[in-house]
């Protein structure tokens, strides 16, 4: 029988039940991929994060309960948090290689760990579909963009916290969608929906910044910018833009460690 520490990690919080939650699994070597995927379906979180130490620093992978994917922001924050937290790590700076976006860092100061990521961008979209407003109960909105996610910019954070979409019916549009205004007390605020997946709204989505961090700044004319992610849960992020990669600032909370305990088939 094979046992792997198992941790709980709230991210992009300082307190418990805030954040976006977490598995992280840290393995000697790596299981075979369908191993993987059902540990990432009996944790039952949005993502289960998986690293195995390599000379270089991590190797990373992110498992949803439906399939691996290719970036998670508050996964990597989670994982990050328990390297510092609790396995003795002297550093104040991770690598983690991973499968599809390359090296990525993490670095701490204090409570605050800070993901480096690649800048994602996006463009306009001049006739944005009809389904996209229909689904998210508005009529219209002030800029429509696109580039892995839809991002929908709406005249401020109200409107962003009044929405009530319908999930469902976002389906077709076979995109994530991203909705995002000016805040009252923070640069920018957002919220994300996921249809088709596990989870409808994502409580923190650390990757999406990737595409907001380089439109607010444009819009904005500043590189460091406050963040706020105004689903149930909520969090807080510390943004900035530097060059073509984007630095994303946030806390982690430990809520559970146990083992996993995997007996052979």
């Amino acid at each position: 029988m094979q046992e792997i520490e198992f941790y709980l990690v709230d991210a992009f919080s300082d307190k418990s039940f805030g954040g976006n939650a977490a598995a992280v699994c840290p393995l000697e070597e790596w299981l075979p991929d369908e191993t993987l995927l059902k540990m990432a379906q009996q944790h039952n979180q949005s993502e289960t994060a998986f690293f195995v130490r390599t000379d270089e620093g991590f190797a990373l992978r992110w498992f949803t309960t439906q399939y691996e994917i290719n970036l998670c922001g508050h996964a990597t924050l989670a994982a990050s948090h328990v390297i510092f937290e609790y396995l003795d790590y002297p550093q104040t700076e991770i690598v983690f290689s991973t499968r599809f976006v390359g090296d990525l860092t993490v670095k701490r100061n204090g409570d605050w760990l800070t993901l480096d990521f690649p800048a994602w961008e996006s463009e306009t979209v001049e006739n944005p579909p009809a389904l996209l407003f229909s689904a998210l109960g508005i009529s219209s909105a002030k800029e429509v963009r696109a580039g892995r996610d839809y991002m929908v910019v709406l005249e401020n954070q109200q409107q962003v916290e009044s929405l009530a979409p319908d999930i469902a019916a976002m389906v077709p549009l076979e995109k994530m969608v991203c909705v995002t205004a000016p805040g009252d007390e923070y640069d920018f605020v957002s919220r994300f929906f996921c249809p088709g997946e596990g989870v409808p709204e994502d409580p923190v989505t650390g990757s999406t910044h990737s595409m907001l961090i380089p439109y607010w700044s444009e819009k904005l004319g500043k590189t460091q910018m406050t963040a706020r992610q105004m689903s149930a849960r909520g969090g807080d992020l510390r943004c900035e833009l530097h060059g073509d990669r984007v630095l994303i600032g946030g806390q982690a909370t430990l809520y559970l460690k146990g083992k996993i305990f995997l007996r052979p088939s």
